[in-house]
């Protein structure tokens, strides 16, 4: 018998709830519990396999997909015969073959189309075939190539891993949220109105369980997965179990030793990375060098405009503390560095925590995003060890999924990102707009502040109050978002003793903790006696454009 999970059980720890827990008793009862579900799990795949009918364990859905190709996978109970008939009316004109292969000791087999010379920015129609088994007639659209200049949409979301308390919170994720979001927000058809999928991790709760897959994943996103591509990265929950791998046809750009634990997908001006951010290759040398060699060429590549980024674990989490990861820190880094090269925005896209966050590098067009949950247990405000951090503006212990709307057009490609909250369970919302923001490819800076006071003069080292004058901006509509602050002993800052970064909203604990602030002065209360201080300040607008610093001012404190 092969058992899926081998040594799989020493991977990461995933219960909130675990952690007090002795580590070695830990680990065997977590082994025990494994060889339990391999043995259940191969017992209900015998029992619900391939018997008597040929019928689908997973309908269709789309995979990779090319200006000039896409692929379609499913799974059936048996048979080998994989063919889909496909073309641009509903007569479907063409007939094309593919392969199969077992996925659960042969219990069952999983087909994979490549369907090639398709046109561009088209619109297919499709069904599949296995012996006398036939699908219901899909659509889906071909990506358009980057010099075609077109606006699309995709949405991010994570963390559907079910919560037996809520079993069916992921589909109605996905058929009352997403699906009528998506329609009722475009022209009505899903395939043109959505172009991709991106889900950072924890698609389920056991990996190397065979049949979550089919209940748990696929079955509640199939009316979505049947006409969108979905590009998933492995969560903790998925254990590196084969079934991630053997579900997905994810692009075979990585490190060839590695294969679709890391890629990446170009959808018109848009660069999508995936990460594998758990325990086994977060750690290793070559996720990263691969990555820093795929900005370097990305900042040269002309029809590129935005990176979109995404792995599993945070680097910072308000939520939860304990799921940080300090790979994602290293990610983070790279991404920084590649935005202030290439003059690129970027964003990394995140699960793990099960709440939404958004933030941004304070000195980078860099975004912060927690895309989660799509179906695991909402982690509330002060049940875990949690932090308000300075690169969030809001996070909300919520459902809902995020919507990006990219636009290459009008000489300045841009981005929004849009929050589609479906509440919790004490206060449900119906796709409501929570949050968003919208990031230029150029840059609009405002103008630099002027200070105001001190411009010289002795203050009480206890009690230092900095102004400076009102808000410009270049951009239209642009409204001051932060202001930061710094104060030195040296006229040139190559050293700063105080270092403020404030931002227009800072919703926590379901406070907004900076309203009020019109962010043109700072207090400061502990700097030393009888010292000589220099200070500056600049200013950001909403699209994260800073100012440059202002003029310098000085001022001394008393003994």
């Amino acid at each position: 018998m092969k058992v899926e999970f081998g040594m799989r059980i020493f991977g990461e720890m995933s219960g909130r709830d675990d952690w007090i827990i002795n580590y070695k008793f830990k680990m065997i009862k977590r082994m025990h519990r494994y060889v339990w579900l391999a043995v259940v799990s191969l017992f209900l795949s015998r029992l619900y396999g391939q018997g008597t009918e040929l019928r689908f364990l997973v309908s269709p859905y789309l995979q990779d997909a090319e200006p000039n190709s896409m692929r379609i996978m499913w799974e059936t109970s048996f048979g080998d015969e994989s063919i889909v008939e496909w073309g641009e009316t509903s007569s479907l004109e063409n007939r094309t073959n593919g392969s199969s292969t077992d996925i659960n000791f042969d219990r069952s087999r999983i087909h994979e189309v490549h369907l090639v010379g398709l046109e561009r920015f088209t619109t297919y129609f499709y069904r599949v075939r296995t012996g006398a088994l036939v699908s219901d007639i899909f659509q889906f659209r071909t990506p358009p190539f980057a010099s075609d200049r077109k606006s699309f949409r995709l949405v991010a979301m994570s963390d559907m891993q079910r919560d037996e308390r809520n079993p069916n919170k992921f589909r109605e994720i996905v058929r009352d949220g997403v699906i009528p979001y998506v329609r009722e927000n475009g022209g009505g058809r899903l395939s043109n109105d959505l172009a991709l999928v991106m889900v950072p991790g924890d698609l389920v709760v056991e990996g190397p369980i065979y049949l979550q897959w089919q209940d748990h994943f696929f079955a509640p996103a199939q009316p979505l997965l049947s006409q969108v591509p979905v590009y998933p990265v492995p969560g903790n929950h998925e254990r590196n179990a084969d079934f991630f791998f053997k579900y997905f046809a994810l692009p075979a750009n990585g490190t060839p030793a590695y294969a679709e634990h890391w890629w990446y997908k170009d959808y018109g001006n848009v660069r999508i990375v995936g990460m594998d951010s758990n325990k086994g290759y977060g750690e290793i040398p070559q996720q990263i060098t691969w990555l820093e060699g795929l900005m370097e060429q990305t900042t040269k590549d002309t029809a590129i405009d935005f990176v979109f980024a995404q792995m599993h674990h945070p680097h910072k989490s308000e939520l939860w503390l304990a799921g940080e990861s300090d790979f994602t820190g290293k990610v983070v880094k790279i991404l920084e560095r590649f935005t202030a090269d290439s003059g690129k925005p970027s964003i990394h896209f995140f699960g793990h925590t099960h709440g939404y966050s958004r933030g941004q590098s304070r000195d980078h067009k860099h975004l912060w995003v927690n895309v989660a949950t799509a179906g695991g247990r909402i982690d509330q405000w002060g049940e875990y060890a949690q932090e308000n951090y300075d690169e969030f503006t809001v996070t909300q212990a919520e459902y809902g999924f995020v919507i990006a709307e990219v636009d290459p057009n009008g000489g300045d490609p841009k981005f929004t990102l849009k929050r589609i909250s479906r509440g919790n369970e004490g206060s449900p919302k119906e796709n409501l707009p929570t949050d968003s923001i919208t990031v230029y490819r150029s840059a609009k800076n405002p103008l630099e502040p002027k200070i105001e006071r001190p411009l010289e003069g002795e203050l009480s080292y206890r009690n230092v109050i900095l102004q400076a004058g009102p808000f410009h901006g270049v951009a239209p509509h642009a409204y001051h978002a932060a202001s930061h602050w710094q104060v030195s002993e040296v006229d040139d800052f190559s050293r700063t003793n105080k270092d403020s970064w404030k931002q227009h909203d800072d919703w926590y604990f379901d406070k907004n903790l900076q309203a009020g602030d019109d962010l043109r002065d700072e207090h400061f209360i502990d700097l030393r006696p009888d010292k000589k201080y220099f200070w500056r300040v600049r200013y950001r607008d909403q699209f994260l454009n800073w100012s440059t610093w202002s003029e310098v001012g000085s001022f001394s404190t008393a003994e």
